[in-house]
């Protein structure tokens, strides 16, 4: 390939458009469809799916054995979405290595190819500034997520755009059921309760934002809409600029997620202690398992209760100088012992 075929890829306008919603919501399907109609207005589109550059192992290599824990699986999971959005970064930045295997050992080289083969293919259709498409394929249930891709956009004056497939639970874990290799169904159960959906009331940043019902088929209407989302976006990339608005909202999220992390290390020693109480009391092993699990989903509902807490409520970090460590103490202390206590009987609890 000649060099000034990769070239073109950064000197056009680029959009980010982020799908999110529940396994199996039927955000593959969508991506085919904008896939396809994407040359008809004349853009070249990318599928990022998460699902196939990531490897399988990091949504699971942290969940705790004794229970399951979207916590974990959120702090591990992060520095492989780092690692996607810095592949698409190296995309827009130093075309003339697009086409080689991406330097960040967290990827799958062999599925990052097609991606910015898909960009740059057939070459002979492709002119100076035809716009990109990345469409980024994952769950994204948290706006930090989100925002992420967000900042990206920004740093590379890049449009920006978000469609939410809004579909029910139930119709998702069909769907998971009839996958090659289908997703557990209590890690999509613990997902639908943690989803935070777009929302420009309390996130500005996420003004271009639709939501379609994907429970039936998506419609051509919907299509539609999503096209005209996508051209919006790409007619109004984002600036670079420095915004006091962005930056406290960049602030809220790196202090909330800093205050979960300082809490779920001190949830941590507790179940430990607790679980050492066990054993002293020669809780059954059986009964062990059971009592790791309620912990843990304990603590799991504790930390999201107490992250939204956190981003909607910024003086109960910042003004009122709370402990997190104390919040802990006065709330999930008490919570693990009441379950504790049905394990032991009249033991004293730690």
């Amino acid at each position: 390939m000649d060099e000034a075929a990769p070239r073109r890829v950064r000197g056009s306008p680029a959009c980010l458009c982020v799908l999110c919603g529940l396994p199996a919501a039927g955000k593959s399907t969508l991506t085919r469809r904008i896939v396809g109609t994407a040359p008809e207005r004349g853009w070249r589109a990318a599928v990022v799916s998460y699902d196939e550059l990531i490897p399988e192992k990091a949504y699971y290599t942290e969940v705790e054995e004794d229970g399951l824990n979207l916590t974990d699986m959120h702090t591990n999971w992060k520095s492989y979405r780092q690692a996607v959005l810095q592949c698409i970064e190296q995309v827009l930045e130093q075309p003339e290595v697009v086409v080689e295997l991406p330097s960040n050992p967290l990827i799958n080289g062999a599925a990052w190819q097609p991606c910015v083969q898909a960009l740059l293919q057939p070459k002979e259709f492709h002119t100076d500034g035809m716009p990109l498409l990345f469409l980024l394929d994952d769950n994204f249930y948290y706006p930090s997520m989100r925002y992420e891709v967000y900042q990206l956009a920004r740093k590379l004056s890049l449009g920006f755009c978000q469609v939410y497939l809004q579909c029910d639970l139930e119709t998702c874990i069909r769907r998971n059921q009839s996958r090659p290799k289908p997703i557990p169904v209590k890690v999509i159960m613990e997902m639908e309760k943690r989803l935070e959906f777009p929302n420009p009331q309390k996130n500005p940043w996420e003004s271009q934002s639709i939501s379609l019902n994907s429970t039936n088929d998506v419609s051509n209407s919907d299509i539609q809409r999503v096209m005209e989302l996508l051209s919006v976006a790409l007619n109004n990339p984002l600036s670079p600029a420095e915004d006091n608005s962005e930056q406290k909202e960049a602030d809220r999220l790196k202090c909330a997620t800093s205050a979960v992390h300082q809490a779920d290390q001190a949830c941590r020693r507790l179940i430990s202690e607790a679980m050492k109480a066990a054993r002293e009391n020669q809780v059954p092993s059986k009964h062990m398992r059971v009592l790791a699990a309620r912990l843990n989903e304990c603590k799991a509902t504790f930390l999201h209760d107490l992250r939204k807490r956190f981003l909607q409520e910024v003086r109960f970090l910042q003004e009122e100088n709370i402990s997190v460590e104390q919040v802990v103490k006065n709330i999930f202390d008490d919570k693990k012992n009441e379950i504790l206590s049905q394990f032991i009987g009249n033991h004293k609890t730690v």
